[in-house]
């Protein structure tokens, strides 16, 4: 099932998408959908939602970001194997995955615009499957990995280009400039994927129109379920955790010359059988 957070008439609330309509469960059940997965209640969301009759069409509706503040964005870096080729600086595969965190304000909703900043004009795209944590775990088995998933969205992890070159160690300063990345638009239920589809999953970015990322989760060098457990090794995942699992080749700063995005650009990252997060971009305002 597809559950989204969403504002109608000047009123957030959140709720199932069915059929292209949405059932506000926001009124039925409270809290919001983020608290809603940290309380283990999806189950009791999904049951409620299919015998609730439509309360908007989904075109009447402003989408928001599904989960407003993760106590973890946690992202995976350099996962496919031919994005590791991509570098072309002869490095062998990684043994172990890279890490590192984004701040819940780096990220807008879909249908809203990516912000570059006056400090770069390097913003760039990168279109990620998203894992939602829905069972707390440490030291989770990679057999017992997809037990703790309680949903998938999309993330575009935008990135600017010359700030993650800023330091030696890290990237964090390009990852998490205010709006240059976007979470959405909605969450797809674990009950809708099977293990066989964790793993053999497309995602496919495209640039006002033009394809330029398309692969499938068969080539990631660290799977979901070896993500969940390593992460869990360092971390007490919670409910409500997300873990972007990283972007294929395609990225605008492999072109030559690099094709970085620029105000009046589109960019739609669309996952196999969660949906399509759409994004323009400007330039940040100046009021902010």
């Amino acid at each position: 099932m597809r559950f989204l957070s969403f504002n109608s008439q000047g009123s957030d609330s959140w709720g199932a998408i069915i059929d292209d309509k949405v059932i506000d469960l926001g009124a039925k059940l409270g809290g919001n959908l983020q608290s809603i997965i940290e309380e283990g209640r999806l189950d009791e969301a999904k049951a409620l939602a299919n015998k609730s009759s439509p309360d908007y069409p989904l075109a009447d509706v402003k989408i928001l970001k599904p989960l407003a503040s993760p106590e973890k964005i946690a992202c995976i870096g350099v996962n496919y194997a031919n994005r590791n080729a991509e570098y072309k600086d002869g490095s062998d595969a990684p043994k172990f995955p890279s890490l590192f965190m984004r701040t819940p304000d780096s990220l807008t909703a879909h249908n809203e615009p990516l912000w570059r900043p006056p400090e770069s004009d390097q913003l760039d795209y990168e279109g990620e499957i998203v894992i939602v944590i829905g069972k707390a775990g440490r030291r989770i088995k990679e057999e017992n990995a997809y037990d703790h998933i309680a949903a998938l969205t999309i993330m575009n992890e935008g990135t600017l280009r010359d700030w993650v070159r800023h330091a030696k160690f890290n990237v964090t300063q390009g990852k998490n400039f205010v709006n240059s990345g976007s979470l959405g638009p909605w969450l797809v239920s674990a009950d809708e994927f099977t293990a066989e589809q964790y793993e053999h999953m497309r995602v496919t970015t495209r640039v006002n129109g033009e394809v330029r990322q398309d692969d499938t989760t068969d080539s990631m060098m660290f799977p979901f379920k070896y993500i969940i457990a390593y992460c869990s090794q360092f971390f007490h995942l919670k409910p409500g955790d997300i873990i972007a699992t990283g972007t294929p080749n395609g990225a605008g700063a492999r072109f030559d010359p690099p094709k970085y995005l620029v105000p009046g650009d589109i960019i739609e990252v669309s996952v196999e059988g969660v949906g399509t997060l759409v994004n323009g971009v400007i330039d940040e305002p100046v009021e902010f």
